[in-house]
């Protein structure tokens, strides 16, 4: 009680403090604006609703605001001079965290709660809460029903308030971390923070097969016909742009628009095409746009007006308004539309932009962010010297981990499919437009976003992603075909952006680190990918690659548990492998279908890790002292694109590895068989080669000695 007494007593001397921040002062003072935005455009200290769209330098978010009129009446100055601080002013000592806007804007939420809950506990002030109520408002979060980092999140409102103490008006007169930290400790382990791990899903391969490859039949099969289309569509509606009535170029009169119309109708009547419709009717707000005239000038009562109706009873009227765009590309030998009808450019030109996402997401790596900040010109091709593409990079801004807000130009590398999606997004955008995810001319409300120059937002991108799925499924069900995105656990997959580099991390990790030269394109592919995309930025990636690759060789474990091939390993450490499998087996006590639950595998990978590397062409049972190999990182585990299996200790052989490099075998022969076509430098080492893994495979007994000799 006497605590209680004096730790209110020093806050009410402290809540005497006079007011920190002027009611004038402006709140994005400091920070990087905008292209064209005064500093007097911004929001005050004294507004109770802080626009921050801007200083938001990613195109692709969400208008933000600060609302403060949510924030109870007693706490509402604080609370803006605590935003106000870590809006503009130098970031106390940890604080650092809570950085850019979206994160402010994150924290606001919870300090509001946090002061709400102080509000509803007849706590008049912040600086006489004391470490009685601290307790009482930890249990509070402590039974409410949400994860442990949103509790952790509260948590910290409260100590942001002590942080930043020396900054407003009215802070705390101790630390809450002691008094939280305290409480911890007696807590069970369950309500502890667990180490922070990417929870981020990865998209089942079930889905996201159909999803890519739909995806890349849409960049290179349809969309020749889509921008077709969007470019008739363009020219149609060029003229009706109000940049172009602003300078005076209006359609013509009444007097003229009969002139205008018939050369129109007329080459209707030489194609012998029906005149567009509109529910039953001739659609004469398109005769307007083809003949560049004022609707109001077709109507009836006019001389245009009765010359349409001349031509309806001579050559009909269609069921719908069609573009003249032919459609080229095929789908199982057929066309993969119908006509395309004026309407249709709008969503088709979506399904096309949504199908170049995908594709750029997941064949390159990039965050939402740094794809929707691709600019045109953004592809750079290396070439050899006999023109062989080497590399293909793409160039845009990484923000995540990187001090600047407004973006660092980062490099990512990527496959011919991504640079041809990247070229059919330029051909969508009109030239005057350099971000490629801009909103396209056929989209709702293009005209009042033309001047933001903004790029679609993450949500509207998840909802395209989810229109792009029902429009498969419609089509496959229309056409017959078993490429349907299917339910999981009988529910509909719901694709996120941020799913992309996810899944790919995964597929990546999953490959075989590539023990000898001559490795699959595809891996090598993957290698380069990684090479790009995992040093842009502080990311923590290659700590969520390496916890996928523990699952994927627990996995692989498994499976050689479960068959019991490591009965017949070959190799000079087959009975070491043997030996540690064996153990794991009795650890982690493997039934069949248990070894398909990650979690659990990830938690005996962490125990029990027998550390076996399973590869393509060989299996390290890694020990390092004797290991030929050395990790750059100083991590545990071998690396493996560094092995020398042909001489290293380490060494264990399965099946597959040894059916592997049989196969190796067979290459050289094939290679030595062309006899003068080599070069003698190429032959002599091709035969030493040979040579060497033929006695290596001999060694250990899984060929004859007699097979050793090229034939």
């Amino acid at each position: 009680m006497t605590d209680r007494i004096i730790d209110r007593a020093h806050a009410n001397v402290r809540n005497q403090r006079q007011e920190t921040v002027a009611a004038d002062a402006f709140v994005l003072a400091g920070r990087p604006l905008l292209p064209g935005v005064r500093l007097s455009d911004t929001s005050r200290f004294s507004e109770d609703i802080w626009r921050m769209k801007h200083a938001q330098m990613q195109r692709h978010q969400t208008e933000l605001t600060m609302n403060f009129a949510r924030v109870p009446a007693r706490f509402r100055h604080v609370a803006k001079e605590v935003i106000y601080t870590l809006l503009t002013g130098e970031l106390p000592p940890g604080c650092e965290s809570i950085r850019t806007i979206v994160t402010i804007c994150a924290y606001l939420s919870d300090l509001r709660m946090s002061l709400a809950w102080l509000e509803n506990h007849g706590i008049s002030a912040v600086a006489t809460l004391t470490r009685d109520d601290v307790e009482v408002f930890a249990s509070h979060v402590h039974g409410l029903r949400v994860s442990q980092d949103t509790k952790d999140s509260y948590h910290r409102a409260l100590r942001v308030l002590w942080l930043c103490r020396t900054k407003i008006s009215d802070s705390l007169t101790f630390d809450p971390s002691v008094v939280l930290a305290a409480l911890r400790e007696g807590r069970s382990r369950s309500v502890t923070r667990r180490a922070r791990e990417n929870a981020t899903d990865r998209i089942p391969e079930q889905v996201l097969s159909p999803y890519l490859v739909w995806a890349l039949r849409w960049i290179h099969d349809f969309a020749d016909d889509v921008v077709d289309a969007h470019d008739e569509w363009q020219q149609l509606n060029r003229w009706s742009m109000p940049s172009r009535r602003r300078r005076g170029q209006n359609p013509v009169g009444l007097h003229l628009a009969g002139k205008r119309l018939a050369p129109i109708l007329n080459r209707y009547r030489a194609e012998g095409r029906l005149l567009p419709g509109w529910r039953g009717e001739v659609n004469r707000s398109h005769l307007a746009r083809e003949s560049k005239v004022e609707r109001t000038s077709l109507g009836d009562n006019t001389q245009a007006g009765r010359m349409i109706l001349e031509a309806a009873a001579e050559l009909g009227i269609a069921d719908a308004t069609y573009l003249r765009t032919s459609v080229r590309g095929l789908l199982d030998g057929k066309p993969w539309h119908g006509p395309i009808e004026y309407d249709e450019v709008e969503p088709l030109t979506r399904m096309l932009q949504t199908a170049c996402y995908i594709v750029i997401a997941f064949l390159s790596g990039m965050r939402d962010s740094e794809v929707k900040h691709i600019k045109r010109n953004c592809v750079s091709v290396w070439r050899a010297e006999n023109g062989h593409v080497v590399r293909r990079h793409l160039t845009s801004l990484a923000f995540k981990g990187e001090s600047d807000e407004t973006g660092v130009e980062a490099t990512w590398v990527i496959n011919a499919s991504a640079q041809r999606a990247v070229e059919v997004l330029q051909r969508l955008q009109p030239a005057r437009q350099s971000s490629l995810f801009a909103l396209l001319p056929p989209s709702r409300g293009y005209i009042a976003q033309r001047a933001k120059n903004e790029a679609r937002t993450t949500s509207t991108t998840n909802q395209d992603m989810a229109a792009f799925r029902e429009w498969i499924n419609d089509c496959c069900r229309q056409t017959s075909r078993d490429e349907i995105i299917p339910l999981v656990k009988g529910q509909e997959w719901r694709l996120t952006t941020r799913q992309f580099r996810r899944t790919l991390a995964w597929f990546i990790a999953r490959r075989p680190g590539g023990a000898i030269a001559g490795a699959l394109a595809f891996r090598h592919l993957s290698i380069q990918m990684f090479e790009g995309y995992a040093g842009t930025s502080q990311s923590g990636f290659r700590a969520e690659v390496e916890a996928e690759c523990a699952i994927a060789r627990g996995e692989k474990l498994g499976d050689l548990i479960v068959s019991h091939e490591f009965h017949s390993l070959r190799g000079p450490a087959a009975a070491e492998a043997a030996s540690r499998l064996a153990e794991f087996e009795r650890q982690v006590q493997f039934h069949g279908k248990v070894l398909n639950d990650d979690k659990r595998l990830r938690r005996h990978m962490n125990r029990h890790d027998p550390h076996i590397y399973p590869g393509e062409f060989v299996t390290c049972v890694h020990n390092p002292d004797r290991a030929l190999c050395r990790r750059s990182d100083g991590a545990e585990g071998p690396s493996l694109s560094d092995c020398q299996p042909l001489r290293c200790r380490n060494v264990a052989l399965t099946g597959d590895n040894i059916a592997q490099m049989t196969e190796i075998l067979a290459a050289y022969d094939r290679d030595l068989a062309r006899g003068g076509y080599l070069a003698p430098l190429i032959r002599h080492r091709l035969t030493v080669r040979r040579r060497e893994i033929a006695d290596f495979l001999a060694d250990v007994g899984t060929i004859d000695s007699t097979d050793q000799e090229m034939p």
